[in-house]
């Protein structure tokens, strides 16, 4: 089948000035402009006028939770709520529809926007859902609350605290109770809403980050086989050390993801140097010595499969740089580079860190919505860590030292969104961890496949697989570059930059996303 986009602006290295691109089963055939596409019309099935239209490559979320994403977008989701109140009457109001005997699994709020500054307790988790079984986990996923019909699972659990609030392994064992009582048909239903999401947002590709306390193992093959269905591009990781027998049975691409390093800011779980602002006799926890992160990385790289971890605090990272010193003296510098191992949030990291994750290979998959929703002087982590914040989600430092970036939604830890996280990159807090729009874009899209060890994606240009979005946007379609430090050349159109809209003039809407060929959504009557 062949499909002709015509009059529009294509977003491609190949040709900065393309109008027009053609596709054949799935590949890109041709692109130009306008004037070549006499010989590309004549037999084609598809010929498109896109009207000023751009055609960018479909985004990869390179951090993706699916059955949770979906579960806050078929059920209840807390994010936003402006109190405690609110989030309860939320809560009241969903479960007033609900059997006796159902399970109430939800998540995002936040009780440092809430004027009340706490979570709910248990006994009001009882009256808001009638007794109902009930898990509410906080924005980051590292901590949450539970009613009484869940307390025998956690209470002898370190981590439980008896007003409800359970974390470590209290919210693991949680979660690993969660598995059994919500079943396959559920978190299908979960599972589709999220991928039906992604590609609304012209995301064609995902890594699903999954972990025995995450989900259990028995959600694989749905994730996958939604993704088939559907027609998204599917990475999947388990993060459990030495759970190689996993590899063929689920089609995994690695052993890393939400493998935990430490736990999340927000929780006050992230191992820290020094202790929290706002809670002085506190460091966080540090789930993992450097001789197991070690240990981890040398059975993985040994066989040829990725290692990773979740590493948020600034002691956890002084641990994950530590293991990979100690597996570098083990296996060499040149077989961790070869087996492209890669961290996950990476966002209390210094430099000396940094320059050993550049010399390891080590890839760096970040979320740059944490720095839009919580960075800042009045941010979330400037109220845990004070000054330490302009340290966090160090964007430009990494990409300087060389580190690929890959850039994802840790879904439903942040909405589902590409433009917003590319954005969000380019105005980080702090001005000198900003980088351009093109490399936000490109962490987005290629360094997404590029994490999950494909470099021949990612990208439009001839003899590629014609995985891309089609975007509606008001905005100019220029090369910004929020960074005023950068080069006043790559902004001029006669350097042959390609262009992206400007993203301080609002978010481009998707139309059409497609995969390999295939339409995975389409915007009703956008083409007519």
């Amino acid at each position: 089948m062949r499909t002709l986009l015509t009059n529009g602006s294509v977003y491609s290295p190949a040709d900065p000035h393309a109008t027009a691109i053609a596709f054949d089963d799935g590949v890109v055939t041709w692109l130009g402009d306008d004037t070549g596409t006499s010989s590309y019309a004549d037999g084609a099935d598809e010929v498109i006028d896109l009207d000023g239209k751009l055609v960018t490559p479909a985004f990869v979320d390179a951090h993706v939770h699916t059955a949770g994403a979906g579960a806050v977008l078929t059920g209840l989701d807390l994010a936003g709520t402006t109190s405690l109140t609110d989030a309860l009457d939320r809560l009241a109001a969903f479960a007033a529809n609900l059997p006796e005997d159902a399970v109430i699994d939800s998540a995002g709020w936040d009780e440092t926007a809430w004027p009340e500054g706490r979570p709910p307790t248990t006994e009001e988790l009882d009256r808001a859902a009638g007794g109902r079984r009930v898990y509410l986990s906080r924005i980051d996923g590292h901590s949450g609350v539970i009613s009484s019909a869940l307390v025998p699972v956690a209470k002898d659990q370190e981590g439980y605290d008896e007003t409800g609030r359970v974390e470590r392994s209290a919210n693991h064992a949680v979660r690993d109770a969660l598995g059994d009582l919500i079943g396959p048909d559920q978190r299908r239903q979960n599972i589709e809403a999220a991928l039906k999401a992604m590609a609304a947002k012209g995301i064609g590709a995902f890594h699903e980050m999954a972990a025995p306390h995450i989900g259990p193992l028995w959600e694989l093959p749905i994730v996958r086989e939604a993704a088939e269905q559907l027609g998204l591009a599917a990475t999947l990781y388990w993060g459990e050390p030495g759970a190689f027998e996993h590899l063929g049975t689920y089609g995994l691409a690695g052993l890393a993801g939400d493998l935990n390093a430490d736990g999340a800011l927000g929780s006050r779980t992230a191992a820290l140097r020094e202790p929290y602002s706002d809670r002085t006799d506190h460091r966080g926890h540090a789930y993992l010595t450097a001789e197991q992160i070690a240990e981890h990385v040398i059975a993985c790289t040994e066989r040829n499969v990725q290692a990773g971890f979740h590493c948020i605090g600034d002691q956890a990272l002084d641990n994950i740089a530590r293991g990979f010193e100690l597996a570098a003296e083990k296996v060499g510098v040149q077989a961790l580079v070869a087996a492209r191992h890669r961290l996950e949030h990476v966002e209390m990291v210094d430099e000396a860190t940094i320059a050993t994750l550049a010399r390891c290979g080590v890839v760096a998959s970040v979320q740059p919505m944490f720095d839009g929703l919580w960075g800042g002087p009045d941010g979330m982590y400037a109220e845990r860590v004070g000054d330490r914040w302009r340290g966090m989600n160090p964007f430009g430092s990494l990409a300087r030292a060389g580190v690929v970036l890959a850039f994802g939604s840790d879904a439903p830890v942040t909405e589902l969104g590409g433009w917003e996280a590319v954005r969000a990159a380019a105005f980080h807090h702090e001005q000198s961890e900003r980088i351009t729009v093109r490399a936000a874009f490109q962490a987005h899209t290629r360094g997404g496949w590029r994490a999950a060890g494909i470099d021949d994606a990612g990208v439009l240009a001839p003899s590629t697989a014609a995985t891309y979005a089609i975007w509606q946007s008001d905005a100019d379609l220029v090369v910004q570059t929020p960074d005023t430090r950068v080069a006043a050349w790559s902004t001029d159109p006669r350097a042959g930059v390609p262009v992206l809209p400007d993203l301080s003039q609002g978010t481009p809407t998707c139309l059409r996303t497609v995969v390999g060929g295939r339409v995975v959504y389409e915007a009703e009557g956008w083409s007519q």
